[in-house]
């Protein structure tokens, strides 16, 4: 996902290479990253933290006791703080930092292709012009919400941040079912990825709520109600959004792991 912001500020002309500094603790993976010419690449903190004006931390939840020991002694009082990681809360990483500049967001994949979803949040110290600042930043990888109460990141987490997953999962049923009834492994996934992105097209240009939407697929008697039907037999609905939930309980229990 850093890769990601970075290309896509590069892209968007927001940030050019000069600007861009990128910290990357593996040799290997810092010999890849400088070949992509997308910036200067560092493997210590302290050769390039100091200077900067915003600072994305983008690692593993995991590894944030290591990342906020090296990165201390380096914080600026200018600098902002801008944080991807999943469950770690924004009173954490202002305490491990000794900083009040900090942003809590979450993306999710699509932004790899412009297509993300990121909501984010903010301490009160957080200027509004560094809060859009950022903002300007992260929309060029889709588009942005904000929110006042940062319990909605864990919700973003188990919703958008989780959810391509679930759109996935439910795709990979529907090619596997189509597959089952004598279509191709190519065709299956023809039908299915084209029907999925034209209903989405098709709710975006349109007006009608997703049950609205629904209605008008679902004639009495007809095949999707008889789909329907057996869905709502299994209590699909339910156990999808019990999907979410426990997605929702993961997150608050990397926040309190943090």
């Amino acid at each position: 996902m850093g890769m990601t912001y970075a290309e896509s500020f590069l892209k968007s002309h927001i940030v050019n290479p000069e600007r861009m500094m990128i910290l990357e603790k593996s040799p290997q993976k810092a010999k890849e990253l400088e070949q992509k010419g997308i910036g200067t690449v560092y493997g210590r903190p302290e050769q390039c933290v100091p200077q900067a004006d915003l600072v994305i931390l983008a690692v593993k939840p995991q590894d944030t006791t290591q990342l906020f020991a090296d990165l201390k002694p380096l914080v600026q009082p200018t600098q902002v703080y801008l944080s991807i990681m999943a469950g770690v809360q924004l009173e954490t990483i202002s305490k491990a930092l000794g900083t009040n500049k900090v942003i809590r967001a979450m993306p999710n994949l699509p932004a790899k292709i412009g297509r993300g979803m990121t909501v984010f949040t903010a301490l009160d110290e957080v200027t509004r012009i560094e809060l859009a600042m950022v903002q300007n930043l992260v929309n060029t990888t889709g588009k942005t919400l904000y929110v006042n109460d940062e319990s909605m990141i864990d919700a973003t987490t188990a919703i958008s941040g989780s959810g391509p997953a679930y759109v996935w999962y439910f795709m990979h049923a529907l090619v596997k079912a189509g597959i089952d009834m004598g279509f191709s492994q190519s065709e299956s996934e023809l039908l299915v990825s084209q029907t999925f992105l034209g209903a989405v097209q098709l709710y975006n240009a349109g007006r009608l709520n997703l049950e609205e939407w629904i209605g008008r697929v679902c004639s009495k008697g007809g095949t999707t109600e008889a789909a329907l039907y057996e869905m709502d037999k299994n209590q699909v609905l339910e156990k999808l959004m019990a999907g979410a939930r426990a997605a929702l309980r993961r997150a608050e229990e990397l926040g309190m792991k943090s």
